[in-house]
């Protein structure tokens, strides 16, 4: 797999200084129209190597797409959090579950685990007998 990789950047580099290497001719791009431009002042165009505005182009629909994923997938993300909220909480609920019913039934056995009895012992309710 990493060969496939490598054979795959270096293919990748070689097309990319050829389109470069083919395109090294300068160009004028302007960033408002003409008519607009005069009444903000300035000249508002760049010049710069063809292969530049070509690969500045390329990146800029890269990133605009990247943008347009990661909004899209802004409710997946939401659903996912509320789903691994669910989770979590549901396994805090059988952790505790688990607790309560695996305490020991017998009181010397909760005190040996805990040092507290599994359930409270019973007080007499009924008044002793008088001799």
């Amino acid at each position: 797999m990493r060969v496939i990789r490598l054979a795959f950047v270096i293919l990748l580099a070689v097309i990319l200084i050829s389109i470069a290497m083919a395109n090294r001719g300068m160009i004028t791009i302007g960033l408002l129209p003409a008519n607009l431009g005069q009444y903000l002042g300035g000249t508002w165009s760049v010049t710069l190597p063809a292969f530049l505005a070509l690969f500045l182009a390329i990146l800029f629909g890269v990133l605009i797409g990247f943008i347009w994923e990661w909004l899209r997938e802004a409710s997946i993300r939401t659903e996912a959090r509320r789903r691994a909220n669910d989770v979590a909480r549901l396994e805090r609920e059988v952790a505790q579950l688990r607790d309560a019913h695996a305490a020991p039934s017998d009181d010397v056995l909760a005190i040996l685990d805990n040092g507290t009895p599994a359930r409270p012992v019973p007080v007499a309710t009924v008044p002793a007998t008088r001799p």
